[in-house]
């Protein structure tokens, strides 16, 4: 009898935690990130710059797959 191949064990990608902390998924399943281009030279932009700057959104669908990786452990 020949002995069975054993399978190859499926590597798990770790949880980027510096990503996990800035980030959240939200009760649809979208990923909620804060917004770039908010604290440095904040003294150039307007006070209604700073305030939509200011708000949490969700991430573009061109960075998604790649930010789902990064949460997936």
């Amino acid at each position: 009898m020949k002995a069975k191949a054993k399978k190859p064990k499926k590597i798990k990608m770790k949880t980027k935690k510096t990503f996990a902390k800035r980030s959240k998924i939200s009760g649809s399943g979208k990923l909620i990130v804060q917004h770039n281009y908010v604290s440095h030279f904040a003294a150039n932009k307007s006070h209604k710059q700073k305030m939509h700057l200011a708000k949490s959104t969700t991430a573009h669908d061109s960075d998604y797959k790649r930010d789902k990786q990064l949460l997936q452990g």
